[in-house]
């Protein structure tokens, strides 16, 4: 890293927002450009810029900033500038250069200790000079705090959030708990505030500390590994590692947490479950409105259910098999059903047989978790499938809907696919918008990988044995041809996939080295596969982006998705005149690129083009997938236009939830479907080569796979059933609720 020391002469752009900004500053004779997200810095003051030197295509020489330390301007030109910069309420140039001139070397001085000195200057009264010293001392103030959470190590954009949560009062809190970080701002994790916890003096023992770890790290396995609670040894054991503090230590703040009701308790067979209070409440919410849907159900008699699936039979040129006739007739005439099975077995073509049994006189809608999933429900279906959130009118917050119990959905059955990607939360808000009478219906994989966010709701019902189900086995006529599909039933049963039939949708490609692998994946996607699928040579890239997906099992190494991520783009498309582009930390995100989005942001706004007229909405969703239609390198912001029709501007704070999506892990690819999917099997950590990891990967494809790699690494994943355990209660919660509800 470098550190440039220079004094500011202009800002040619900021975002107030989040502090993202533009500015010409002077060191020496030499002027330059630095950016960054800063904090509102004026003319005249002095600063130590700690970054590094880029050259940008169309702007030149630039210093990327990632620490700014400000400094008191020194000289009577510096100082001047500083006032006369409008930073100042009541000081304007004219004033500025009267203060100057009259207190010299000694006006800044002057300005902090001895305010009531400014009535010297003619034309200050008392009232402007109350004005001036205020604003003067907010200035340094906000000032200071930034300056103290830099001498932590604190990023300049980190340090301008925190300041704008806690004005000039940030060091003052900050010293008191620097823990609170924790709780007030998103973005600030445990380790972050222990660093500058430890650099103030706190105490390794202090509860604040440890009470914050328990936290931490209970939010962490819910985010991270999909957790509802945490048993207390192994919470313990975990907080113990991570302060290096007794584990007895742990408990007795454990217990206190407990006592004060921050963290919640119950008994399970690993002992003590200890929960944060909204996975608890949540888990109890859903066991127990799903018993009550249950019991609430008022199941038409359809005598001619019978007559009506073989009239739709003998109208598709189809053949139910006696399950899924079964199927069929239990999801109308139960409250809450569930059907599962993997890709062929015919859960779509139920779904149009229940849809046209019940359209006659009743009310059902479609959903499913992701933008992706719906839209291929309603071109599999016909019939409009929403996200959930968009069906429940989602608000603008996390968790908050406009439909609910006060005000549920106009429709006697739901019906939700992709139902093992649905967590606890979601689950819970569909359930409270459906009114007690309707019908719900799940469908999902349940050997597929579950849900990203917290929970394993759909496998937890199915193993409480509480809820009517079926499991679709039988695979459908129209499906015996197509190698994914019999190849992912294979590996599902643990037999290795066929791998060398001639005129498939299923290739292997062997490779023996990783870095064979990368490279193959790359020309598959860039050249060959293009060129295979005969796609026209103007369109061959724009197509290859849109339908050729590239999975992998892991985020690291030559195979994994961020270095794979980066030979895509550059086989791609690579940087070149004309197209502009934007460096978010070592991202570089380019016009055209494909990006997904990492992170739920409940905020930020979007705007969506209809029949009549523009329609405007907020929040994006973790796995959301789209391509950058606008780059603005002046304003450092980027337009994404995601699957939905979707268009939103993200702005400099909004590009650390982007990331490119040429590869993408095979958990973020959950709940959405590809005509064609690209698979490196060259190796790993055992933990993530898994048999279950394997069969998702391929039930996204549509069309094609192809796999890449060895053998014996295919091999390994079969064999491998390991499958990472969520702690999770709702199926117990689920048999609990049977006993109390009459």
């Amino acid at each position: 890293m470098e550190r440039l020391e220079a004094t500011v002469m202009n800002t040619v752009f900021r975002n107030p927002e989040n502090g993202y900004s533009v500015i010409t500053v002077q060191s020496g004779r030499t002027e330059s450009t630095v950016v960054g997200i800063l904090p509102e810095l004026t003319s005249g003051e002095q600063a130590v810029f700690t970054g590094e030197w880029t050259e940008h295509k169309t702007y030149g020489r630039q210093f990327h900033s990632s620490l700014c330390e400000i400094q008191a301007p020194t000289t009577l030109l510096g100082m001047e500038r500083y006032l006369g910069s409008g930073l100042i309420k009541g000081v304007g140039p004219s004033t500025a250069a009267l203060i100057v001139a009259h207190f010299g070397e000694e006006t800044m001085a002057v300005l902090a200790e001895h305010p009531e000195r400014l009535r010297e200057i003619p034309g200050i009264g008392k009232k402007r000079c109350a004005m001036i010293s205020e604003s003067f001392q907010e200035q340094q103030g906000a000032r200071r705090a930034l300056v103290f959470l830099q001498s932590y190590g604190i990023s300049s954009a980190l340090a301008v959030k925190i300041t704008q949560k806690y004005g000039e009062q940030t060091p003052e809190l900050i010293k008191a708990n620097p823990y609170r970080l924790c709780d007030d701002l998103e973005g600030v994790g445990f380790r972050t505030a222990d660093r500058i916890g430890a650099a103030l003096g706190i105490a390794p023992d202090s509860p604040y500390r440890i009470r914050s770890a328990l936290f931490y790290l209970l939010q962490d396995a819910a985010s991270a590994g999909g957790h509802v609670y945490l048993p207390e040894e192994e919470l313990c054991s975990q907080a113990s590692a991570l302060l290096t503090a007794p584990a007895e230590l742990c408990r007795e703040n454990l217990t206190a947490l407990l006592l004060d009701r921050r963290l919640t308790a119950e008994t399970g067979e690993e002992g003590r479950r200890i929960y944060l209070p909204a996975f608890d409440r949540a888990e109890r919410e859903v066991a127990l409105r799903i018993r009550e849907l249950m019991l609430a159900a008022r199941p038409d008699k359809y005598t001619g259910a019978a007559r009506e699936i073989t009239a739709f039979e003998k109208c598709r040129g189809i053949s139910f098999s006696p399950t899924q006739r079964q199927a069929i007739r239990m999801a109308l005439e139960n409250g809450v059903f569930v059907i599962t099975g993997g890709p062929g077995t015919g859960k779509t073509t139920i779904i149009n047989c229940i849809l046209e049994l019940l359209s006659r006189e009743h009310e059902t809608v479609l959903c499913a978790p992701t933008g992706r999933a719906a839209k291929r429900m309603t071109e599999a279906t016909g019939v409009e499938s929403k996200t959930i959130h968009r069906l429940l009118e989602y608000g603008g917050e996390e968790g908050v809907f406009a439909r609910d119990e006060d005000h549920p959905l106009e429709a006697d059955c739901i019906i939700a696919d992709e139902a093992s990607m649905i967590d606890l939360l979601l689950m819970r808000s569909l359930l409270r918008a459906i009114e007690p009478g309707a019908r719900l219906i799940l469908v999902g994989d349940a050997d597929q990988l579950p849900s990203v966010g917290a929970g394993n709701v759909l496998g937890d019902i199915l193993q409480s044995g509480q809820v009517p189900n079926i499991r679709l086995t039988d695979i459908f006529r129209q499906s015996e041809t197509s190698r994914i599909v019999v190849n992912a039933h294979l590996i599902n049963q643990g037999q290795m996939p066929l791998l060398n039939e001639k005129n498939t949708d299923f290739f292997f490609e062997r490779q023996a080295s990783f870095g064979d692998t990368a490279a193959s994946v790359v020309a598959l996607a860039a050249r060959r596969l293009p060129r295979y699928l005969k796609y026209p040579e103007d369109q061959a890239v724009s197509l290859s982006m849109r339908n050729l997906q590239v999975l992998s099992p892991t985020r690291k190494g030559d195979c994994g998705v961020q270095a794979l991520n980066l030979r895509l783009q550059q086989a791609l498309n690579p940087p070149r005149p004309g197209v502009p582009e934007l460096t978010w930390g070592e991202t570089v995100f380019r016009l055209g690129d494909k990006v997904i989005q990492t992170r739920n942001d409940y905020q930020i706004a979007w705007e969506r083009e209809t029949a009549d007229g523009w329609e405007e909405g907020a929040g994006i969703f973790n796995g959301d997938i789209g391509f950058i239609t606008r780059v603005d390198p002046e304003a450092h912001t980027l337009t994404v236009r995601f699957d939905d029709e979707r268009d939103v501007c993200c702005e400099a704070a909004d590009l650390e939830n982007l990331d490119l999506a040429y590869c993408l892990s095979v958990h973020k690819a959950q709940g959405s479907e590809f005509p064609a999917v690209i698979l490196p099997v060259a190796g790993g950590p055992p933990m993530l080569l898994t048999r279950n990891l394997l069969y998702t990967a391929l039930t996204r494809a549509k069309e094609l796979v192809v796999l890449v790699g060895q053998e014996s690494v295919i091999r390994q994943m079969v064999n491998n059933n390991h499958v990472l355990r969520r702690y999770t209660a709702l199926a117990q919660r689920l048999s609990e609720t049977e006993a109390f509800i009459p």
